[in-house]
């Protein structure tokens, strides 16, 4: 099983939404390995953003993840990084597909309600970055059997 990262950005947390979105997830049968609220800081936004830190749109990325607090997730599931991101559908809201969380909730390419790994490297670095491995269960979920085939998991 993979484990993979979600943050519930603030566009989420204002809105008052979090429960409808962490339940799509847990609906599709993944199970929350990791769940915290915090301030994300300067350091760890041009970590993350490294990739766009140089563009100049970053001031209003980062203008936006600090908003308000957010909430990181570990999210646990069979393939849960391809899993999560056809849950959360494609970053800008308008083009989401209807079911999907961006779909429904939003209408913004930043306001996007979600932040989801790409790859299960990605992953891999991202729940790092926002984790300790103290913050990580690994615990026996009992809807395992309910959700997967015995040879699934």
């Amino acid at each position: 099983m993979q484990v993979t990262l979600v943050i519930l950005k603030p566009s989420a947390i204002q809105r008052g939404i979090l429960g409808e979105v962490v339940s799509r997830f847990e609906k599709k049968g993944l199970q929350i390995v990791g769940m915290k609220m915090t301030n994300l800081t300067d350091e760890q936004l041009q970590i993350h953003y490294s990739h766009l830190v140089h563009k100049p749109f970053y001031g209003r990325i980062k203008e936006s993840m600090q908003a308000s607090p957010v909430i990181v997730m570990a999210l646990k599931g069979v393939d849960a990084v391809n899993v999560v991101r056809k849950i959360t559908g494609v970053t800008n809201g308008r083009e989401a597909e209807p079911g999907t969380i961006r779909g429904d909730f939003s209408v913004s390419v930043q306001e996007n309600i979600v932040h989801a790994s790409d790859t299960n490297e990605t992953a891999q670095a991202e729940l790092a970055r926002f984790f300790t491995t103290d913050e990580i269960f690994n615990y026996t979920q009992l809807t395992i059997p309910c959700v997967y085939a015995n040879d699934e998991y």
